[in-house]
């Protein structure tokens, strides 16, 4: 869930586990027939009935209005990676994963298409092997690519610019707003002028389910405020996770509610695209 500061001064996007246990709503499928409402996974929303169905699913659970959609397949994610020319990772250990078809040094690498697929798709070689590590190693993937993008000057330039959207509007799919360079194009253009320590990534305040542990559930009243923020357009704050399970210090606490009183703001475990996991 991406939401963009009406402002263009800030960016947050917000993982939605696969295995979140959610209420997805009757959707139609491919056949034409209607599935029934169900309490259940998630990703069950996109396997019901595409992205019309998981639109209204988050839409369902967030009370935030979905204004466009975009799908990327696996061959998608490889040419948008190879169209920068890849992003560089820091690794604190080699990683050998068979599964994966992944096996790269420690330190700083450059990733092909290929190997970033492998790399944001793999699990049990890294860490625990969660899914909700998974999900934190993608975020600092998308941060990297975003960097590298900025650093490039690529949305600057639309000479650089236009090669990349090209490989997007080719291997996306996307709602019909941004089914054209010019749609991709304006929105994109819309984004240069976001300073990368604003653009945000975290996971959606969660926990194991309470009937089974292999299955996650919203930890409340903390995703409400979550989805409360980005529905107003209000500002929130992200701090990364210590050892020890402490959290970074934080210094811009307050900002400006509605009502015109100082309103505290709320901090959320997750990173930017302006940290750096390589001193």
């Amino acid at each position: 869930l991406l939401h963009l500061a009406a402002d263009r001064r800030s960016a947050t996007a917000v993982s939605l586990p696969r295995d979140l246990m959610v209420d997805v709503p009757s959707c139609r499928r491919a056949d034409g027939r209607r599935s029934a409402p169900a309490f259940t996974m998630f990703n069950r929303a996109f396997q019901v009935g595409g992205s019309a169905c998981t639109v209204r699913t988050v839409e369902r659970m967030t009370d935030i209005r979905i204004d466009h959609h975009i799908v990327v397949d696996f061959q998608g994610f490889k040419e948008m990676v190879d169209a920068v020319d890849g992003v560089e990772v820091c690794l604190a250990a080699p990683i050998h994963d068979k599964e994966a078809d992944l096996r790269l040094p420690a330190g700083r690498v450059k990733l092909s298409g290929e190997q970033a697929l492998g790399y944001v798709r793999a699990r049990k070689s890294l860490g625990n092997g969660s899914d909700t590590e998974r999900m934190d190693r993608q975020q600092r993937f998308l941060g990297a690519l975003a960097a590298k993008v900025r650093g490039n000057d690529v949305l600057l330039n639309p000479v650089k610019l236009y090669p990349v959207l090209d490989a997007a509007t080719s291997s996306l799919t996307t709602d019909p707003g941004l089914a054209s360079l010019r749609g991709l194009y304006d929105l994109v253009r819309g984004l240069r002028t976001i300073p990368m320590e604003k653009v945000q990534f975290l996971t959606v305040p969660r926990k194991s389910y309470a009937y089974d542990a292999n299955r996650d559930e919203l930890v409340e009243p903390a995703a409400r405020r979550l989805f409360a923020r980005l529905r107003a357009d209000e500002p929130l704050a992200i701090a990364r996770e210590l050892p020890g399970g402490k959290r970074e210090a934080r210094t811009d606490r307050l900002s400006g509610s509605p009502s015109g009183t100082p309103d505290p703001v709320p901090t959320f475990r997750g990173s930017t695209a302006a940290q750096k996991d390589c001193a």
